[in-house]
């Protein structure tokens, strides 16, 4: 097609639909896009942000994303830190009143050392406080790539008579690592890994769907079959399996892309059948009519008049398979496939609530990684319910 086509044929669609010619919301609302995009951003992001579903699940899922972006700040320690003389370790017990009863307007803790090895019982020395301070010196990293630092969001104070007791808010684990440090690096690979496989996998069913939609029936019947046959496989089994044929010890960058690319091969099959149905109810619009008798290519016809009005839905779907993609990965960790230790994982630290007796002792400090798996499955379903308001 001859640039002087392209420019009469992008001159007639305006025309047609001043004219009355066309007479479709959706066209509207996609010229309104292209000639006007921000005011369509503003206006469509206030109609979002008004409903109060998806601006608390935006809220949760980017709290936690922001979480994970300055993890290394937010730690206190690093998670690949360990102090054997503080094995299995309860919360640090944060106080503002001394053994004598002075009260003091910093909070602060006291050292302490396990006494009872057997019954894991821990006690303190109330010979000194430790002052709990801001912006502490830590272990040095890269503030967000761009610059070395080892200033952390709080910390204790040494006060330079003796080593500072760590001020582990969720307690340690059995190597005696910090568990809040560990649960918000682990944040960064879980976070990772199922969005991302999610998103791929999203992408290639949609692109795989509309082609499907939009073509012949031989290759719509095609497509389809392979998409019947991954759906009706196990997708853990699968996973699982395909998880298993390659070797458990892989540095964490190489699992995460391991895990992604077996999430994309899996998870394409749904979202290409949504998209190919949604593609099919469009492809008889007047929009679609009126844009093939000006002459557009098929492939122009197909992802500049169809794709954007089909989108809509695709989102909703997206943000309803997120938590699946999410859950799969924590699954993996768990039953020990997905990233290795010392790489901690919102899976591998559930899997320490296997043992009853240290369930029974520190429930909530076992738990917490299934609070945060829950809270960010919660925020993305409230993304979806969101979305699907009128």
């Amino acid at each position: 097609m001859n640039p002087e086509t392209t420019t009469k044929q992008n001159e007639a669609l305006p025309v047609a639909l001043e004219k009355g010619f066309i007479r479709n919301d959706a066209l509207k609302e996609r010229a309104e896009i292209f000639n006007h995009p921000q005011s369509f951003l503003r206006r469509n992001g206030k109609i979002l942000l008004r409903r109060r579903k998806f601006a608390l699940g935006a809220i949760i899922v980017g709290m936690f994303y922001a979480m994970a972006l300055m993890a290394n700040f937010l730690a206190p320690y690093d998670y690949r830190t360990q102090s054997r003389t503080e094995p299995l370790a309860p919360p640090s017990s944060i106080r503002f009143q001394d053994s004598n009863g002075r009260r003091s307007l910093r909070p602060f803790v006291y050292a302490r050392r396990l006494a009872d090895p057997l019954n894991r019982r821990y006690v303190e020395s109330t010979r000194e406080a430790y002052p709990i301070t801001v912006f502490a010196e830590g272990f040095s990293y890269k503030f967000l790539g761009l610059f070395d630092t080892n200033r952390h969001l709080f910390g204790v104070r040494n006060t330079g008579k003796a080593a500072a007791p760590r001020l582990n808010l969720l307690g340690t684990d059995e190597l005696g690592r910090d568990r809040l440090s560990r649960l918000l690096i682990a944040a960064r690979f879980s976070l990772l890994v199922g969005p991302l496989g999610m998103l791929l996998a999203s992408a290639l069913g949609i692109l795989i769907g509309c082609v499907s939609g939009y073509g012949g029936r031989g290759l719509d019947a095609l497509l389809m079959r392979a998409a019947d046959v991954m759906m009706a496989l196990p997708t853990l089994v699968i996973v699982l399996a395909a998880r298993a044929a390659f070797p458990l010890e892989l540095p964490p960058l190489r699992a995460a892309a391991l895990l992604i690319s077996i999430f994309v091969v899996v998870g394409w099959a749904e979202m290409a059948r949504l998209a190919r149905g949604v593609v099919r109810s469009l492809r008889q619009r007047e929009f679609v009519i009126a844009a093939q008798s000006l002459g557009l290519s098929e492939r122009r016809v197909l992802f500049r008049h169809i794709l954007p009005n089909a989108l809509r839905p695709l989102i909703v779907q997206m943000t309803v398979m997120l938590p699946a993609f999410l859950l799969t990965e924590t699954a993996l960790s768990f039953l020990g496939v997905g990233v290795q230790e010392p790489e901690p994982s919102w899976g591998s630290m559930l899997a320490v609530a296997n043992d009853v007796s240290l369930l029974g002792q520190q429930p909530f400090v076992l738990l917490s990684p299934a609070l945060a798996i829950l809270l960010f499955v919660l925020g993305a379903r409230l993304l979806s319910d969101g979305m699907q308001v009128e």
